[in-house]
């Protein structure tokens, strides 16, 4: 039988620009998890400063990332989890150009502070672009950890089914999501159409990704601030998973901030492959779709 991973969905409010802050109050959700038993702990995207990139003092505190990172690898060490820390913007010299560029990068960290992956976002949001720089063709890696092969995307990734392809193709059953995403992503039409369109988004598109590709999707968005009831923040982190869904009970239908602590038994990935045999059809040669953009008609990557 395949194991049963606890798993700490941490729906954290970040309070803007106050990054020390929000550390700590991460810190006290993992610590919490890890003292329950949970072997990883995941945390939104921007979790440490919000989302405020036109803002002066936004840009100094993305160069204290490596500070942070290590504080998360401490963390991790002292209370033996394995943690996501969402995703901390980083500054980045590219030598190349010279220019220094903003990249948003996920990490997973081990229960002994080792860093184990890393990933950059490469589908950025629009209003993201003018700010922060692609990972572009690079291939999507997935990568060993105590809870198996895992691969990483962020936030709008969600929106590319290839990105998914491409991860279980190179062996991952968990897929880990740290989000930004709140109700007033949508448009003004789609908003008077359905004042709720985003979380319709989120709830179909995540459960759809769990089957069609079978396996768990762990995705933690940010939460509303405690006793905000006008916030269009949206919340539902959940883990989906085929056959049954999203599991979460403290966050997968609530904005607020809070925490659930998710059994996830991966035999329910095996029994969904064994079902519907996805992976076994696309390890196929000859399978007759490719997961990288194609360039002079080569296969790029992957």
């Amino acid at each position: 039988m395949a194991p049963t991973y606890k798993i700490a969905l941490i729906q954290l409010y970040p309070e803007p620009l106050q990054p020390d802050l929000n550390f700590s109050k991460a810190a006290e959700f993992i610590i919490s998890a890890a003292r329950e038993g949970a072997q990883l702990a995941v945390l939104p995207e921007y979790h440490l400063t919000n989302w405020a990139p036109e803002d002066p003092k936004w840009k100094p505190i993305c160069a204290q990332w490596e500070m942070y990172l290590n504080k998360y690898r401490d963390l991790a060490r002292e209370y033996k989890i394995c943690i996501v820390p969402g995703t901390i913007v980083q500054t980045y010299m590219d030598e190349e150009i010279g220019e220094e560029q903003l990249h948003n990068i996920a990490y997973f960290i081990s229960n002994d502070g080792e860093v184990l992956g890393r990933y950059q976002k490469k589908n950025i949001w629009h209003p993201e672009r003018p700010h922060l720089t692609s990972s572009s063709s690079h291939s999507h890696i997935t990568f060993s950890t105590p809870l198996g092969p895992i691969g990483l995307l962020i936030c709008w990734d969600i929106a590319f089914p290839e990105a998914f392809r491409e991860l279980i193709a190179s062996g991952a059953k968990l897929i880990i999501i740290p989000t930004f995403w709140t109700l007033a992503d949508c448009s003004p039409y789609g908003l008077s159409l359905n004042p709720h369109s985003e979380a319709l988004f989120l709830q179909t598109t995540l459960t759809a990704r769990a089957f069609e590709n079978t396996c768990a999707v762990v995705f933690v968005n940010a939460g509303a601030p405690p006793g905000d009831d006008k916030s269009t923040y949206c919340g539902l982190s959940q883990v989906a998973m085929p056959f049954v869904g999203a599991l979460g009970d403290e966050t997968k239908e609530s904005s607020r901030e809070g925490m659930s602590i998710v059994d996830v038994d991966m035999q329910v990935v095996e029994e969904a492959e064994e079902n519907y045999k996805v992976r076994a059809d696309i390890s196929k040669e000859g399978w007759h779709y490719t997961y990288r953009h194609q360039e002079r008609g080569e296969r790029v990557g992957g």
